[in-house]
């Protein structure tokens, strides 16, 4: 149970600066990034395992407690992260336990890598236990979640894709539909997301995408997305590298003129996790920083942090 553990006492928020008098002026100190506790949900999956690992490197306090789904805590009660032992926490008991992990980590800011299916729930627990989060899980009603954090002024990061160079393109193709729209009239798309076959939902950054060239002028709606999940296809048409299939995300955008003489073609492809964690661990950094400056602006996304220009 969440007794069993014996907590470090969280320190202060480290002030914005320090200065220092001399004899003619005054010498401010560079400032310091503002201390949190992070705590990572759920740390039984992949990406939280690899937000966490990301989190140790960056030298950040790692709570040692993870919410997680019933079905993890069949046969375990903990999960290791590079030799940190972190408590599971079921939905049963994470309503009593948060008060308790609160009140040991007073500036405690949590990362959520749970489900689509839970994320909802997951959602209104944050709001209603007022906890600062960053969102990286997909799915969902994207617009009631973001109505719902806004309505209740709790600090949050959401985004669906935490990779800084990937939502940097997204961002780009948003100004391009901005400043040209209409440019691609008369144009076809096609989109293919190729993921580890355990992801079961629509690329929440393909649709992002999608949303852009839709404003350039084409007509496609996000079910026409071709999702690629066996892994022979994966290694075949989207050339996935074997040992990647676990864990990775291809993507193609294809543009083709309604005359068939010219075509445009967008691809990221990113093998692993690593971009997605640091970039997640980033938006924690950013989130913080808010924090400590009572920001007037509760809710985010990756192009505020990327705005910010603070990341590692």
């Amino acid at each position: 149970m969440l007794v069993r553990h014996q907590l470090r006492a969280s320190g202060a928020v480290a002030p914005a600066g320090r200065c220092r008098r001399t004899r003619t002026s005054v010498v401010v100190m560079a400032s310091s990034k503002p201390k949190f506790q992070l705590m990572v949900n759920s740390c039984t999956g992949k990406m939280g395992q690899a937000v966490a690992e990301a989190a140790l490197r960056a030298d950040v306090e790692l709570v040692p407690y993870t919410l997680c789904a019933p079905l993890d805590t069949t046969d375990k009660t903990h999960v290791s992260v590079q030799g940190v032992q972190l408590e599971l926490v079921p939905p049963t008991v994470r309503d009593a336990a948060i008060a308790d992990i609160k009140a040991r980590y007073p500036h405690l800011i949590m990362v959520d890598y749970t489900l689509p299916d839970a994320i909802h729930d997951m959602v209104d627990f944050y709001v209603r236990h007022n906890t600062p989060f960053v969102m990286g899980t997909t799915g969902g009603d994207r617009a009631r979640i973001l109505s719902e954090v806004a309505a209740a002024r709790t600090y949050a990061v959401i985004a669906p894709n935490m990779g800084k160079q990937i939502v940097a393109f997204q961002a780009m193709m948003d100004m391009m539909a901005k400043t040209f729209p209409g440019a691609f009239s008369g144009y076809k798309l096609r989109v293919v997301e190729s993921h580890q076959s355990s992801k079961k939902d629509t690329s929440g950054t393909a649709k992002a995408v999608v949303q852009s060239f839709v404003d350039m002028g084409i007509p496609f709606d996000v079910s026409q997305i071709e999702l690629v999940r066996e892994p022979k296809a994966q290694m075949e048409a989207m050339k996935v590298p074997e040992s990647a299939l676990l864990g990775h995300a291809y993507h193609t955008y294809q543009l083709v003129s309604g005359d068939g003489s010219v075509m445009f073609e967008f691809q990221h492809n990113v093998i692993g996790r690593t971009t997605y964690a640091e970039g997640t661990v980033d938006a924690a950094f950013f989130l913080a920083q808010r924090i400590a400056d009572k920001s007037e602006q509760t809710l985010y996304n990756m192009i505020d942090v990327l705005r910010a220009g603070a990341m590692r």
